[in-house]
């Protein structure tokens, strides 16, 4: 099995004990994304729409760091703190979303950093 670690620095540094992605085999699988901005290391706002845009290019800088791109993705799992903000999430997921890959989406009380929404995926 041929495992090698994905690192790039146009997404932002774990902020605990993992890697932003693992290539095994030619499947990529990158953990959960919030909205961190790579520079700043802040949240890119206090809005779903500019946490999710900003988690959709953290996921695409990730992406893009293992040879892959959307057009690759078959699984994403999302997390949201507020279901109410479940159309804005989707009006932003789709234009990345184009494979339209599986997806489980789940609302859940928190998530680090306070982030409103994160995204993890699976790309072959």
């Amino acid at each position: 099995m041929a495992v090698t670690t994905i690192y790039t620095a146009k997404a932002p540094e774990p902020i605990g004990p993992y890697s932003q992605a693992k290539l095994v085999d030619g499947t990529l699988y990158i953990s959960g994304q919030i909205g961190l901005d790579p520079v700043t290391g802040r949240l890119a706002g206090d809005d779903i729409k500019a946490q999710t845009e900003q988690v959709m290019s953290n996921l695409d800088a990730i992406l893009t760091a293992a040879g892959k791109s959307f057009d690759d993705v078959v699984k994403t799992t999302c997390l949201l703190t507020d279901m109410s903000a479940f159309a804005t999430f989707n009006e932003i997921y789709e234009q990345y979303a184009v494979s339209r890959p599986v997806r489980s989406t789940y609302a859940v009380k928190a998530l680090p950093a306070n982030a409103l929404v994160e995204v993890e995926l699976v790309a072959d």
